[in-house]
């Protein structure tokens, strides 16, 4: 680590790479209306700028690592935001749909590949004590682009056209891009070389495996209500549309909130910060499928969830990154990717089971389920709690430190 790089820049130039790329993986869900009329599709069709990327993010986060694990780190941050940005120039320019998913696919690709190398980097510029915090501090920039990035690119593509929105996004890249190569240090550790085998070693790591599914499982616990939240509104509490906007903009001031004391709590004790905050997510969904039709209890805990939804992130990540380094050590960055995998497989998973349950039982069954896929996360944490026994014999907690 180079000392004259003061890593509180590093952060901020992370954060504002992790806006970017925040705001362009929900933004196509803004712009849909205008998609389907400006290609002719129908919006199952413009549904897959959204699916695509994720499936983009979730295959490219470990393909991207093992073809970039030998590259200077910030060399390699250089060339992922270059591609991010061909990638939403690629979409903007778009003469047909086809090239429009081929925009995406590519930016998602930048996309999985930089929360893993972010996420490292991260942890690398602050002292062992401070890796969650720091990790929150770059996820900030994703839950900023949550609250603000995305509303203001529909925004644009509302008054502008959906081309300008992906322009907007490619500009927030060039910034990003311009921090990065000024901010992030030139000689920071290399990791071990990432291998195709470094995933097989990760998968069959019995922690290793189980950290995984709790981060599929836990974080993607949410999203079976959080996809849906605007109809939950609307529907069940009867809050305006107008009111719905406003209510979302708070709720990513929760997330923020909630990111940013999840980093602190995980810092020490990062397993036993966890179960904690799982057991907090798993408590307001059961509480949400009883006030879920209530005007005010329904918003206030609805606000509530917004605070636990994602105050795992940084403790999931510097988990599995402390895990790999015990177990795996050649394949730290390789299981980085995998967990970036498992947050979008959770998405997706959490996504889908919502959208079932909305059409068969109806929205206020959405918080039973999900709090089920939370519950299954629970289990597994305990699981990895005994686990983690036998090489923590010493420490009461059966924490990794």
């Amino acid at each position: 680590m180079t000392k004259q790089f003061n890593p509180s820049w590093t952060l901020l130039a992370l954060a504002i790479s992790a806006f970017a790329i925040g705001s362009t993986e929900f933004i196509s869900v803004g712009l849909m209306p205008l998609l389907v009329s400006s290609f002719h599709i129908n919006l199952a069709q413009a549904g897959l700028t959204v699916s695509i990327y994720a499936i983009g993010i979730m295959i490219g986060a470990p393909v991207m690592t093992l073809l970039t694990g030998r590259l200077n780190r910030h060399r390699l941050m250089m060339l992922i935001m270059v591609l991010f940005i061909i990638g939403n120039l690629l979409a903007a320019s778009a003469p047909t749909f086809g090239v429009l998913l081929a925009g995406r696919v590519v930016a998602a690709l930048a996309h999985g590949i930089f929360m893993t190398v972010a996420s490292v980097i991260a942890a690398d510029v602050v002292a062992p004590a401070k890796r969650a915090s720091a990790i929150a501090i770059m996820f900030t920039g994703l839950t900023v682009a949550t609250v603000t990035g995305v509303p203001l690119g529909t925004m644009i593509g509302q008054l502008g056209g959906w081309r300008w929105s992906f322009i907007f996004i490619s500009v927030i890249g060039v910034i990003g891009l311009l921090a990065d190569y000024w901010l992030i240090p030139r000689n920071l550790p290399l990791p071990s070389k990432a291998k195709v085998r470094g995933i097989i070693r990760v998968l069959t790591n019995p922690q290793l495996l189980f950290a995984l599914l709790v981060t599929a499982l836990g974080y993607g616990g949410t999203f079976v209500v959080y996809t849906y939240l605007s109809p939950l509104l609307e529907q069940q509490m009867h809050w305006s549309a107008s009111a719905v906007v406003l209510i979302l903009v708070v709720y990513g001031l929760m997330v923020a909130l909630g990111n940013t004391l999840g980093g602190r709590w995980a810092n020490a004790r990062p397993l036993i910060a966890l179960f904690k905050m799982f057991s907090g997510l798993l408590i307001t969904l059961l509480i949400l499928s009883v006030t879920g039709y209530s005007h005010w209890l329904g918003l206030l805990t609805v606000l509530l969830m917004g605070i636990f939804a994602f105050m795992n992130v940084p403790g999931l990540q510097l988990y599995i990154v402390q895990l790999a380094e015990q177990n795996t050590p050649h394949d730290i960055t390789m299981a980085s990717a995998l967990n970036i995998s498992a947050f979008n497989v959770g998405i997706a998973l959490g996504s889908g089971i919502g959208g079932q349950v909305t059409t068969n039982l109806g929205l206020g069954w959405t918080p039973i389920f999900g709090a089920i896929m939370v519950a299954v996360s629970l289990v597994l944490l305990l699981g990895l709690i005994w686990l983690a026994r036998p090489a923590k014999s010493t420490d009461r907690h059966c924490v990794q430190n």
